[in-house]
């Protein structure tokens, strides 16, 4: 096998010389067809990720078709589409990266919703040839702002238009200013911070690795300048301690450190955990105390936010799979009481909650109605769940919440949720893990929608 690499022309950054940060996970995202397969094929050639060989599979009659570095399925190459996510990674001196190809049907939503939700950072691709860009009042296609709307719901910290195929159009210049305008008119509208929106040609790669200067009357950074300077998702270590266990470890080969007692497995959602803390056990509400912690390699110490971790309690208490260990916190109720004694001096930070107020994204082909039952997985947890009420509808083109009774497929709206039990749950825009769910249909077993909790 050939590991010759790809040539390309070398590229200068003012961050060249910067220290390495963290790796960078990024989604491409649009309508179908916008480009997002070829944009990605061209980020991996151009910064020398691809191999000869590799180089050599998808060049057929001395054509090139960039596509089909991520389209790996056959009916994607058949159809000439992608259909699940593709993830490829790649790396420059300053910064790794992860990418997620996502689809853009409408029947693929579910698929681009999975990746976003993991995701830091969205880059949506217009087809500038798909808009009528000679009209300053142009209509952006509907699949662009469902995928911006859905970014933004899932807390994707930031956003990035860019606007392709601006090689096949007469006037780059002004097919860029008048799409710029209508996208930044709807992200207003919308309440969406974009980070930027950048004029990029994914076949040609104007804009993409390199700054093509004085092209469709841009000036700015290229696509990859500015993925460098992008924030990684900060995990949620401010919060009180949050643990969904997901194995118990029954007979630890540990056991010389941990005496005997189980270990409980799983990966921190919110907060840090450390030995001394006080936390409850739900759903079961019995307390403990932290006895040990070791982290992914069996070594003793604090673990925060987004780490794997294996606790072992004080003593030994009834907790599987599913359950969840919370902090405790002083209880604010906790004055002199009545006959039967005090308010207990501490209560679990995360509460355990029944009825719920959620923005729903609706994914399945049968539409959401009140009175239907799923099975929602939270954590590691499942519990059934009924959808009481159909509280609104989003309309996508004039952001405006509709009276709705139903839900369906690939609509956004409103909905009142009811737990068969107790979920330590809180709203999605403060702490990602806890505010988010799936609901999955009883009788297909398929995911029916994706829940972010509401305030």
């Amino acid at each position: 096998m050939s590991t010759e690499t790809i040539e390309r022309p070398q590229h200068s950054d003012a961050a060249a010389h910067q220290p390495h940060e963290s790796a960078l996970r990024f989604i491409t995202c649009g309508s179908v067809d916008d480009g997002k397969s070829t944009l990605i094929g061209r980020l991996l050639v151009d910064t020398r990720a691809v191999l000869q060989d590799q180089f050599a599979g998808i060049t057929k009659s001395g054509e090139t078709d960039l596509a089909l570095l991520t389209d790996g399925l056959s009916a994607e190459r058949e159809q000439g589409i992608t259909i699940d996510v593709a993830y490829r990674y790649f790396s420059t001196e300053q910064r790794k990266f992860i990418i997620g190809d996502t689809p853009g049907h409408e029947q693929y939503t579910r698929n681009m919703v999975t990746a976003a939700s993991s995701a830091d950072a969205a880059i949506v691709l217009v087809d500038a040839t798909k808009l009528d860009w000679q009209n300053p009042q142009l209509d952006l296609l509907a699949q662009t702002r469902r995928h911006a709307l859905l970014v933004n719901l899932l807390r994707v910290p930031s956003l990035v238009f860019a606007v392709n195929k601006l090689d096949a159009v007469q006037d780059p210049a002004q097919a860029f200013a008048h799409i710029r305008n209508q996208l930044a008119a709807f992200a207003q509208a919308a309440g969406i911070t974009v980070r930027a929106t950048v004029p990029v040609s994914a076949l040609k790669g104007y804009n993409v690795v390199d700054a093509k200067a004085d092209w469709a009357g841009y000036e700015g950074p290229s696509l990859l300048q500015v993925l460098h300077t992008l924030p990684a998702t900060p995990a949620d270590r401010e919060l009180p301690l949050a643990f969904p266990v997901q194995w118990v470890e029954k007979f630890s080969s540990s056991s010389d450190t941990t005496q005997g007692r189980r270990v409980f497995w799983g990966r921190v959602a919110v907060g840090e955990v450390r030995p001394g803390l006080q936390v409850t056990l739900l759903p079961s509400n019995q307390t403990a105390t932290i006895a040990q912690v070791l982290d992914h390699v069996r070594q003793p110490g604090e673990v925060a936010a987004g780490r794997s971790a294996g606790i072992v309690l004080d003593r030994e208490v009834d907790v599987s799979r599913g359950d969840w260990i919370v902090a405790c916190v002083e209880n604010p109720d906790a004055v002199a009481g009545d006959d039967w004694g005090d308010a207990p001096a501490s209560r679990p930070a995360w509460e355990g909650q029944r009825e719920l107020q959620a923005t729903v994204a609706w994914m399945d082909d049968e539409p959401l109605v009140a009175g239907r039952v799923y099975l929602a997985q939270h954590g590691h947890r499942w519990i059934k769940v009924k959808a009481r009420r159909v509280v609104h509808r989003l309309n996508i083109n004039t952001l405006a919440e509709e009276n709705a009774d139903r839900l369906e497929p690939n609509a956004i709206g409103h909905v009142e949720l009811l737990l068969q039990e107790p979920a330590p749950v809180a709203a999605f825009n403060q702490a990602r893990v806890l505010g988010s769910m799936i609901l999955v249909d009883t009788a297909s077993h398929k995911t029916a929608g994706a829940v972010l909790v509401r305030a």
